[in-house]
């Protein structure tokens, strides 16, 4: 089994040995209750390549029921600009899949664990059953990572070795090639779609709301979706927080090629007005981001190597400003929804679409219980006073009932508090992160 898929969910690069590979694999298993079985077609298509010169190869999946429905999913994987990041010798918030895709790599663990809505079920848990997503038996174009760039980068760069140990590494950012390239082949291959759900965790989140506007043009479905799981494109005025990271990859990965292709209600100078744009260009389309306020994944590649002090909870301090005024910001748009839980222990409460929904569940009322609330469950401190709504819900009336949800549940300790994510979570953080 290949486990570079942890770059996606972990950003982190981790020599494993191949028993280990088992191991996780078996644990995994077990945990979730499989992953996919499909058929899939790998396609390589001219002037595509990898970060590191090979061909790029993304895959695809035919419905089996004859669905006209599509899913264009963005794989995650960190992100790089120099040496050690793309290289993957910085061991954190590296690019995924430095040494290319394999032929296999959908039999590999990435595609067959990686997401529920790639597989069209939640699936489960030893003694819960699997519950069919909205997604269920739609086709799938499946897009690895492997350029460091989100999947948008437009440049060939050379990043010297600051060690001075190895030669000058050149690296291709071709995630908009790519991208492009695989969008036009979804559109001769699927011509009549009438749902289009556009999404992906991490870098991949990111991807889609980058990526949404050339995605929606060119397929042009009966219904437009897209979900952003943890890669929120955040404000970034001169004096927001966001704003150094943002003038680092638009410069190393030649955003402008890109930005200059986007219409007038986006501001270069602004990378989060993308939010607005899609907002204003596609107004009958359901538009949606999900993802933790205590992630502590995304949130140290968009601050810890930018600003200091740059400790756990100066970096999701910042995270917190920021991702309020991004709800603000979504807030002005009829379209956009939003999922935001507080906390899952499990991948240090980054993503909440990956390998299972345990623990991806909002309360817009979380509150602490009252002594007299005590007698049932006591081992919780907190109780739910409106609505507990699942990502499974989330997702069906997001998708088949077209409504806006809009969750932001307020801070709380109430996955730390259940005695089943407490088994559960250390397991999967154990097997994912080996």
């Amino acid at each position: 089994m290949n486990k570079q898929w942890l770059l996606g969910l972990m950003m982190v690069a981790a020599p494993v040995a191949a028993q280990a590979e088992v191991l996780v694999g078996g644990i995994v298993d077990v945990l979730v209750d499989g992953g996919n079985t499909y058929t899939w077609e790998k396609t390589t298509l001219p002037g595509t390549k990898c970060g590191n010169g090979s061909q790029y190869k993304f895959f695809v999946h035919r419905s089996t029921t004859g669905s006209q429905n599509l899913l264009f999913f963005f794989e995650g994987g960190g992100a790089c600009w120099d040496y050690d990041t793309c290289s993957g010798r910085a061991g954190v918030i590296g690019a995924a899949n430095p040494n290319g895709i394999a032929d296999d790599y959908m039999q590999q663990f990435t595609a067959k664990y990686v997401s529920p809505i790639v597989n069209g079920a939640d699936p489960g848990l030893p003694f819960r059953s699997r519950t069919d997503l909205a997604t269920k038996d739609w086709n799938i174009v499946y897009m690895p990572y492997c350029t460091g760039d989100v999947h948008v980068g437009n440049n060939t760069a050379v990043y010297p070795d600051q060690t001075g140990q190895q030669p000058p590494l050149t690296w291709s950012h071709s995630g908009y090639t790519n991208s492009i390239a695989a969008i036009n082949y979804a559109k001769q291959q699927f011509p009549r779609v009438q749902k289009l759900l556009v999404t992906g965790y991490s870098a991949g989140g990111t991807a889609t709301s980058a990526s949404y506007y050339f995605v929606r043009r060119a397929i042009n479905p009966a219904r437009g979706y897209f979900l952003n799981d943890s890669g929120p494109i955040y404000m970034a005025g001169v004096n927001d927080l966001s704003r150094p990271l943002h003038n680092k990859i638009r410069q190393s990965w030649n955003l402008d090629s890109v930005f200059s292709q986007f219409p007038a209600t986006f501001d270069r100078n602004n990378m989060g007005t993308m939010n607005r744009m899609v907002a204003l260009e596609f107004p009958n389309d359901q538009l949606a981001y999900t993802g933790y306020s205590r992630d502590y994944n995304y949130s140290r590649f968009s601050y810890e190597r930018f600003m200091t002090p740059n400790d756990k909870e100066s970096v999701l301090a910042n995270w917190k400003v920021d991702q309020d005024k991004f709800v603000n910001e979504l807030k002005q748009y009829n379209n956009f929804s939003y999922f935001i839980p507080h906390e899952r222990q499990i991948n240090a409460s980054h993503c909440s679409t990956i390998i299972t929904f345990v623990g991806a569940h909002a309360c817009q009322k979380m509150e602490k219980k009252r002594w007299y609330e005590y007698v049932s469950e006591p081992w919780q401190d907190w109780k739910c006073n409106s609505e507990m709504v699942s990502m499974t819900t989330f997702l069906q009336r997001f998708i088949n009932e077209n409504q806006r949800v809009r969750v932001y549940e307020p801070a709380n300790g109430y996955n730390e508090d259940d005695p089943g994510m407490q088994v559960l979570a250390p397991l999967i953080n154990g097997a994912i992160g080996g």
